[in-house]
């Protein structure tokens, strides 16, 4: 694929409750600006309403300030690249409406962009580490999803792998719930394993065939475990936080590798990379990397192109753009979009 020069893209990022925009030049990210909100830490998940009122009230003024810190003026921008899928649909609609504004308005190319694929290009940004080669597997881990993708090309990837159940994130975030930590638990849990016994503990995840995972049942594990240590002691869980938090943060990160590893023996593949909200988890970035020592060449990528952010959607319209692989006016949101 050839690379042209002087190729501007404006990502927008709205698929749960960050409202993202980034300037991305060949590859190169000018700025990438995320403005949180907060209020659903009071109810210890995202309301998608409120997501979506937030959205409104953010996305002109997060454009704005990420066009100026990029030097960069709307008319500069060769294309628009937003969030199609999957994610929520209201919070999705402002950001594809907005983009569909813009492309109108500035008579400019409308790329539409699946999620979860950026989340694994963001590898491609240039200022990370190292860039992987193709082919290589990319365990992508979030709140919504648990995926194993053979990547193939910057456009051309497969899913080998995924959960049957429960995400990985979601398995950290609702285990952080019962051991009474706030939302968001899952870097808590990370936070207070590092000082714990990961051993302390024994928890499991479900069985499952191939490459797919499962992780319900290790909240149903958890729970029961709970209960019977609580009612013997309340003071239970205050008490053992730590060892708690390091013995269910290796159940999940043991689970995720053993899959990969599986995967890169079946598909011939020694090239892995993470990504995805749980790729910023330390103890899984750690124990990718000491794959290196069985002979793999391993990719993380940089701290924030983990989370939920718009280079990562820039960074997929560059390809698309250079591809010719736009989109029309008509498309619609799809919140549960496929990989």
């Amino acid at each position: 694929m050839g690379v042209n020069k002087s190729i501007k893209i404006l990502g927008i990022e709205t698929s749960c409750d960050d409202t993202s925009v980034a300037v991305l030049k060949d590859g190169e990210i000018l700025s990438n600006l995320v403005a949180n909100q907060k209020i659903h830490s009071d109810f210890g998940g995202v309301v998608p309403e409120l997501a979506s009122r937030a959205h409104q009230q953010n996305i002109i003024p997060t454009i704005h300030q990420s066009l100026a810190l990029a030097k960069t003026e709307l008319t500069d921008i060769d294309a628009i690249a937003y969030t199609n899928g999957p994610g929520l649909l209201g919070s999705l609609l402002v950001g594809s409406s907005f983009a569909k504004g813009l492309s109108l308005g500035l008579d400019k190319p409308l790329i539409a962009v699946n999620h979860m694929q950026a989340h694994i290009l963001a590898h491609f940004i240039l200022d990370n580490e190292s860039i992987p080669t193709f082919p290589f597997l990319c365990l992508t881990v979030s709140g919504g999803h648990t995926q194993i993708v053979l990547v193939e090309d910057h456009l051309k990837m497969r899913v080998i792998g995924q959960t049957i159940d429960d995400a990985a994130g979601e398995a950290f975030d609702k285990s952080a719930k019962m051991l009474r930590l706030p939302y968001p638990g899952g870097p808590l849990i990370d936070k207070y394993a590092k000082l714990g016994n990961p051993e302390a503990f024994k928890f499991k995840t479900g069985k499952v065939e191939g490459l797919n995972f499962s992780f319900s049942g290790l909240k149903t594990n958890v729970l029961y475990f709970l209960k019977k240590q609580m009612a013997k002691d309340e003071q239970f869980i205050d008490k053992n936080l730590n060892d708690l938090c390091a013995s269910i943060q290796k159940t999940i990160v043991d689970d995720l590798i053993k899959q990969l590893l599986k995967a890169a023996k079946k598909h011939k593949v020694k090239s892995l990379a993470i990504a995805g909200g749980v790729s910023a988890n330390s103890e899984l970035r750690t124990r990718l990397m000491n794959l290196e020592s069985e002979g793999y060449t391993c990719h993380i990528p940089k701290f924030e192109y983990c989370t939920d952010n718009a280079a990562m959607i820039a960074i997929v319209g560059y390809y698309k753009f250079l591809s010719k692989d736009f989109s029309g006016i008509n498309q619609v949101p799809n919140p549960r979009m496929k990989l």
